[in-house]
């Protein structure tokens, strides 16, 4: 009896360690990361690759060239895409307060008045969703 009582106080604990994540990774590397200014982590990135290539300075002053040049590309293309990004919300908002204009000219006031309690609901739980989901990815 002792044994099993033993034995399963044992597989608790063991099970209990088994579910904790360590916070270091890829993910708290990358969180890290993008807390750098482009700059600084084109700099930490040349570090790197001079003592794992044991670069020479001539070496490390062109790297450092191509490595700003690439960041500059993905720069430009990260904001090509918030500007791509930002006319579809501006379009699909356009388009929402269209349609909604002509759903009011159909319903009678007191039925506005439920369909705009009923999309004050859908975006408050949109919103609870959102947050539920980021709370997720925060824990993984």
């Amino acid at each position: 009896m002792k044994k099993m009582f033993a034995l399963a106080v044992l597989m608790i604990g063991m099970t209990s360690f088994a579910q904790e994540k360590p916070a270091e990774g890829k993910r708290a590397e990358k969180a890290r990361m993008e807390k750098l200014t482009p700059e600084q982590r084109n700099e930490k990135h040349l570090k790197k690759l001079t003592a794992d290539l044991s670069l020479s300075e001539s070496q490390q002053k062109q790297m450092a060239a191509v490595l700003s040049e690439q960041s500059a590309k993905r720069e430009a293309k990260r904001a090509e895409r918030e500007k791509v990004m930002e006319a579809k919300r501006s379009e699909r908002k356009a388009e929402m307060e269209a349609t909604d204009a002509k759903i009011k000219t159909i319903l009678t006031p007191e039925q506005t008045k439920k369909w705009e309690a009923m999309k004050t609901e859908r975006r408050e739980k949109a919103k609870e969703k959102l947050q539920d989901r980021k709370k997720r990815a925060e824990k993984k």
